[in-house]
Parts: C-alpha cells; sequence; structure tokens
C-alpha cells in the first residue's frame, strides 16, 4: 500500500494485547521493550539516547516531530532506540532552525514507526500490567506469526546491551592540555555528559565497556567515570570489577545511571528490575545532604535494593526519589566514590542536577 495513504499497523504485546495505529512510512516489523517517556519536549536526544537501545519508546506527548530536528541536538550517533509508538505525528515542522523533518531523520536511520495510537490507553496499559516485550508491525493480518516471533525476543532481564552501544576505539574529547584527566568507561554514554566534563577543564579519554583498570589507569587519570547505558547491569562483570578497583584504591570515582547500579554492584547490593522505570524530565528527587529539592532528567529501568543500601555500613544514601522512595544517589563514607541514578546532563531535561560535574571537579582537587 502506498505511504500516503497511511497503512495499518498494529502495537501487540507480549500477552497478547492489541492497540492501533498508522504507519509513518516504513513498512515491516520492530521489535522491543515497550517502555514510556513522559517528556514534553526532547525527543531527538530521547530517540539517540544509547540508554534506549532495545526498547520502543512510547511518546506521551501528543505531537511528535512538530519543531524537527537539529544536527547538533543528537545524544549518539545514531538513532537508539528500536522502534516509535506515538499520537500525532507531525510531517511539517515550523522550528526555523530545524535542518530535516523527523521523518527524513527516521528515514536516515532507517526507523519503523507508527502514529494514531490511543497512546493514553496504551501507558495506562503497561503502567498497569509492567513493562513487556512488544512488536510494532504493518503485517497487520500476520498476527500468529508476530506472536511466534515475538516470543523468541530475550526478556530485558539478564540481557547485556552496553556491548551494542559502546565504542570500539578509545577516543579523545576536550583540551588536552587541560587541567583534569578522567577516564571514562563508555557503557552507553551521551554526547552531554562529555560535553559537560570538558567544559570544567577536563580532557577525557573514553574507553570500550570491557576495559580493564590498567588500560584506563595508563592515561593516568585523575578520576573514573561510569556511564549510562542499556539494559541489565548485573552480566556487566568487567565493569564491576573495574569499579571494585577503582574503590579499593579509592580513587576518586563518579556513576550515573547504569554506573550508579555498577558501582552498588561493586559494593555487593543488588539490583532488580522495576515493573515500568522511571523515564521522563520532571522526576522530584529530594538531596538528603543540603535538604534540597531538584527536578531531574531520567531514564532507568533498573535500580538498586534499597533495603541492602541502607543497611551496607559503608555506604550513605544521598538522593530519593520521591514518587516511589527508590535509591536515586549514594556515596562511599570512607572512599571517593558517588553515583546518581539519574542524569545530571539532561539534555534533554532540567539543569538542577549538573552541580554533581562540579562535585566530581572537587573530589578530584581535594584527592
Amino acid at each position: 500500500m502506498k505511504y500516503n495513504k497511511r497503512q495499518k499497523a498494529i502495537i501487540l504485546l507480549a500477552d497478547g494485547t492489541i492497540f492501533h495505529g498508522k504507519s509513518i512510512g516504513k513498512e515491516g516489523s520492530a521489535f522491543g521493550e515497550v517502555c514510556f517517556n513522559t517528556g514534553t519536549t526532547g525527543y531527538q536526544e530521547i530517540f539517540t539516547d544509547p540508554s534506549y537501545y532495545g526498547q520502543l519508546m512510547v511518546a506521551t506527548n501528543a505531537h511528535i516531530g512538530n519543531y524537527g530536528t537539529l544536527r547538533e541536538e543528537v545524544e549518539s550517533d545514531s538513532i537508539k532506540i528500536a522502534g516509535l509508538i506515538c499520537k500525532n505525528f507531525s510531517f511539517n515542522y515550523s522550528r526555523p532552525a530545524a535542518d530535516a523533518s523527523l521523518k527524513e531523520f527516521f528515514e536516515k536511520n532507517n526507523l519503523l514507526a507508527i502514529s494514531d495510537v490511543d497512546t493514553r490507553a496504551l501507558v495506562s496499559y503497561i503502567r498497569e500490567n509492567g513493562a513487556m516485550n512488544a512488536v510494532i508491525s504493518t503485517e497487520v493480518e500476520n498476527i500468529e506469526k508476530l506472536k511466534s516471533q515475538l516470543a523468541e525476543v530475550p526478556e530485558m532481564n539478564g540481557l547485556e546491551l552496553a556491548s551494542k552501544v559502546s565504542t570500539k576505539e578509545p577516543y579523545f574529547v576536550g583540551n588536552e592540555n587541560a587541567t583534569y584527566r578522567i577516564s571514562a568507561l563508555d557503557l552507553g554514554i551521551k554526547k552531554n555528559i562529555l560535553r559537560n566534563f570538558a567544559k570544567r577543564n577536563v580532557y577525557i579519554k573514553v574507553f570500550p565497556y570491557d576495559a580493564t583498570f590498567a588500560e584506563m589507569n595508563e592515561f593516568k587519570p585523575h578520576g573514573f567515570f561510569i556511564s549510562n547505558g542499556p539494559g541489565d547491569p548485573e552480566p556487566l562483570t568487567g565493569a564491576i570489577s573495574l569499579a571494585k578497583e577503582v574503590i579499593e584504591r579509592n580513587l576518586p570515582l563518579f556513576g550515573i545511571c547504569l554506573g550508579h547500579q555498577i558501582i552498588g554492584l561493586a559494593n555487593g547490593i543488588s539490583t532488580y528490575k522495576m515493573k515500568n522505570g522511571h523515564r521522563g524530565i520532571n522526576h522530584p528527587v529530594k538531596n538528603l545532604i543540603t535538604g534540597k529539592g531538584e527536578i531531574t532528567s531520567q531514564n532507568h529501568g533498573f535500580a538498586i535494593n534499597r533495603e541492602e543500601t541502607e543497611k551496607h555500613p559503608g555506604i550513605e544514601i544521598t538522593h530519593n526519589h520521591l514518587n516511589d522512595n527508590t535509591v536515586a544517589g549514594m556515596r562511599m563514607i570512607s572512599k571517593n566514590v558517588f553515583s546518581v541514578q539519574y542524569h545530571p546532563e539532561a539534555s534533554p531535561g532540567p539543569h538542577d542536577a549538573s552541580y554533581l560535574f562540579d562535585q566530581f571537579i572537587e573530589n578530584i582537587k581535594n584527592h
């Protein structure tokens, strides 16, 4: 069927539930774990965030694509979501600064997207029943075939995905004559994290997900950083071992999101898959050290065990998520180590938490 006739499309969930929509243009099927993001802006940054690798993104904002795309507003070198589900897709855009439409951006990245979906009903269903695998498809007559294919898609729980999005070779960011040097472990790092470090007089060497402590220490860094990324943290045994060695040597260490979970696992704290996770740019967090509230950008489907964190003699919880009381940040009491479960670099989102980059630089100075 021709694109201009808006071919029918479906969302088939793992439990057999079906929602209906229309194709944006590309035909075929896309598989992944269905999740939703509540942000009202920043769709290009969301779609290119490596932490979303392997996920079908439901956009809760009613209009997607209305301000087009801009080359500078990407967080990696390509779209990382497995597919998009939205209500109203804007084929035209109104922002003068934009250099392409969202449809053109999708075509360039070969992404399957469907619109005209009752996203309120879909999100309500996911919230009630939890995140699960799904398929979006224009093959609306082949339900049984899609069910069979969907049954073969691995669950996110236990799935290692950092290797799919990490750099293959080390690379440098920033001014080589900068005051500070940081070795960063790329589990799915966002460009804005690197920008935040670089503008704080830091020269960064970014390493692949399976780099060893010895390899990262050859750079003679003043501190170590473990990035955000997709998938389950538990299979990342190399990253956990790396974190353990940095901790044992009492070197400055900062972790964001997946990096936060890796630091938890390095301290013997277990992680678990959340029913829905946190994905949006309006999540309230309380800093327990200062007593101040922060509105934060979040994107994670796993979390560290709160009870085990509270009982750990060497760890102090520094931030609480105010919606569900999950651990949003922690620090080691006698080590130069801290981490947060959210995204202080935002992009998209508020900048309430950008002070955490300054805090890491202060830790390096003091060390």
